[in-house]
């Protein structure tokens, strides 16, 4: 199974750099949770996502103290796995990205399951992973089960804007 824990252990023990699609600015949105805890242990995180990116007039925000891309093509430095917050329709062109960049995992958050983007990234000989959290599976494998929730240190009734 591909999925399996000591597989996990193996691409997060070995990866040091991680190309979050999909990651948000919004502090209360899950790829945001799961992109600040990978960086607080330790990973370096690069943003992609668009919405984000400089377009040549205006330069490209800041996520997390980083520099967000509009595409993996975009990053120049290298990634080794490439953590998908989008649609799972939407993964396949991101996985031909991501085998372009060199990255050696392409991973698919909760509720993401592309078939057609994991075969093609094995196929390659790379390590592909469906359907779990980063996040969670980072703290699972290597301890920080108190990090697994949503705690910002915020108490508010408001919902966020």
């Amino acid at each position: 199974m591909h999925n399996d824990v000591q597989q996990l252990r193996q691409i997060l023990k070995s990866a040091k750099t991680i190309a979050v699609v999909g990651l948000s600015a919004q502090w209360h949105r899950p790829s945001y949770f799961a992109a600040k805890y990978m960086q607080e242990h330790g990973y370096t995180i690069i943003p992609v996502n668009p919405r984000y990116a400089g377009d040549g007039k205006h330069p490209a925000e800041k996520i997390l103290h980083q520099t967000c891309y509009a595409s993996l093509l975009d990053i120049p430095e290298k990634v080794d796995i490439v953590d998908v917050f989008r649609k799972t329709e939407d993964v396949l062109p991101i996985a031909n990205e991501a085998l372009q960049i060199g990255a050696t995992c392409l991973w698919q958050q909760l509720g993401v399951e592309n078939e057609a983007a994991d075969q093609l990234f094995r196929q390659a000989g790379r390590k592909s992973v469906t359907n779990r959290c980063v996040k969670i599976e980072h703290a699972r494998i290597f301890g920080g089960l108190n990090w697994v929730g949503v705690n910002t240190g915020i108490i508010s009734a408001k919902r966020p804007i």
